[in-house]
């Protein structure tokens, strides 16, 4: 792939300055990344969390969906091994581009009724979000240094999730004065557009893996291109590795429970521009979630196997008070008897409603940057965990193309609750098995000083004299 000439240059080539705030650093490069998702998934979630993708009916939203995540299946598995030849910009500009399609999909629809666009548009986006998306789980797991994985997935986490956050109050705004309208205007599918569009521009500054240089001076990986054959191969190991078979369950679960929580909570039991003010808070709390979870699996204890134990006791523990709470919930309403549509100025029926919701992203996001550290955990070379993370991602949307499909043949929703909290349940201990088996205690106190130093706002520990390049 010699005509990739500007992703060619070594990393020998770069001087290695001591600042952390360096632009071939994990530290900016990881941030970049979360800018570029910030902008393209963080306002598809915006746009989903709506629920029916902002429309009266969720039927053309599902059945775009169910698309999207069919073909992200097999995209998502497939996205590791293009991500290893074509590296992370033309990777991520392409998938970041098949975004600003979607959403203008359903400015479309709005005007004409027709699925048709949408369906068809849904499916592109699944192409593109899994070459999107099997990159930045190569770049998350494998820029940082083993031991500070868990911080910087959190970091990743927060700036990606503020794209929700700001993407729902877009629509909050917009349609803040029409309190009984039932499908969002034009303007905000093309705010969301002119997001998603920002997105794929940043993400020409992501720098190949190669020129990215950590904090103790190593390079995440010595590989300039791979081959197509190569990346067949391995792929095709991967479904009979026992590691990633272990991963399977919650895989499948992390995005297995979305339908449920966007159409069946936030769709059925809000209005219109409360369903926005809700989604700021879901993703708000997704930020959160991230960021206590990265502190635990990355600062609770010395060894870093009895960090990943507790992370997902902690995990489990709190799923359960959640999903407990979500069953409470559930049994008040159902299909054919729908719940009264709550207006957030409703302070005495809105409040505890409105506090599962938020419960229900502080969860997501506490599930699947868990997920994330036990991926990073099982190696740390960028071509070998853009594999793992485009399984993920394919297994993850596998799961969700059916949940979409699950939700438009109006499965009972007691029943879809049981699955989702079962799928959950199922993941911790097939965690706990894989961390005993595989993740070896290999923290390296150089690396955790001085990456440690950056992210804990001290940065003059960063200006300590690091090693050459190896």
């Amino acid at each position: 792939m010699g005509s990739l000439g500007e992703e060619k240059v070594e990393a020998a080539q770069l001087p290695t300055r001591s600042s952390l705030f360096r632009y071939n650093s994990p530290l900016i490069q990881v941030s970049l990344i979360g800018l570029v998702c910030f902008c393209c998934p963080g306002m598809f979630n915006a746009l989903s969390g709506m629920g029916g993708g902002g429309q009266v009916d969720p039927t053309a939203a599902n059945n775009a969906n169910t698309a999207l995540y069919t073909t992200f299946a097999v995209f998502g598995v497939l996205g590791g091994g293009i991500y290893n030849i074509f590296g992370p910009r033309l990777t991520l500009a392409a998938g970041c581009s098949t975004y600003v399609l979607y959403a203008g999909s359903f400015l479309y629809y709005n005007h004409h009724q027709d699925q048709t666009f949408a369906i068809v548009a849904g499916a592109v986006l699944g192409i593109g979000a899994g070459l999107l998306w099997a990159g930045q789980g190569a770049m998350m797991t494998s820029y940082p240094s083993p031991g500070r994985k868990g911080i910087y997935i959190s970091l990743f986490w927060c700036i990606f999730n503020m794209g929700g956050v700001i993407g729902g109050l877009i629509p909050f705004i917009l349609n803040y004065k029409r309190k009984e309208a039932e499908t969002v205007s034009d303007s905000t599918y093309i705010a969301f557009m002119c997001f998603m569009s920002a997105g794929a521009l940043i993400s020409f500054a992501i720098l190949p893996p190669s020129r990215v240089i950590r904090g103790d001076g190593t390079r995440c990986t010595n590989i300039k291109y791979s081959k197509v054959s190569t990346e067949v191969i391995e792929i095709l190991k991967l479904f009979k590795n026992w590691k990633m078979l272990l991963i399977v369950p919650a895989a499948w679960a992390s995005n297995f429970f979305y339908p449920y929580q966007f159409n069946n909570v936030n769709g059925m039991m809000f209005n219109l521009r409360t369903r926005g003010f809700n989604n700021v808070f879901y993703w708000g709390a997704q930020m959160l979630g991230s960021v206590g979870i990265g502190y635990i699996m990355d600062f609770s204890f010395a060894s870093r196997r009895t960090r990943g134990f507790a992370g997902i006791a902690i995990v489990g523990l709190i799923g359960t008070a959640i999903w407990g709470g979500g069953l409470a919930n559930q049994l008040k309403y159902s299909h054919s008897n729908p719940p009264k549509r709550l207006d957030f100025k409703d302070s005495g029926e809105f409040a505890g409603p409105f506090f599962l919701y938020f419960c229900y992203g502080l969860l997501d996001a506490m599930f699947q940057s868990m997920v994330y550290w036990v991926i990073g955990a099982l190696a740390d070379d960028s071509e070998i965990l853009s594999r793992y993370a485009g399984f993920y991602k394919g297994v993850q949307s596998a799961g969700a193309a059916v949940a979409w499909q699950v939700d438009t043949h109006k499965v009972p929703l007691l029943s879809q609750l049981i699955v989702n909290w079962s799928l959950t349940t199922l993941s911790y201990p097939l965690l706990i098995v894989l961390i005993m088996l595989a993740v070896k205690d290999e923290d390296r106190p150089m690396e955790v000083a001085l990456e440690g130093s950056a992210l804990s706002s001290a940065p003059t520990a960063a200006r300590n004299e690091l090693s050459k390049p190896s």
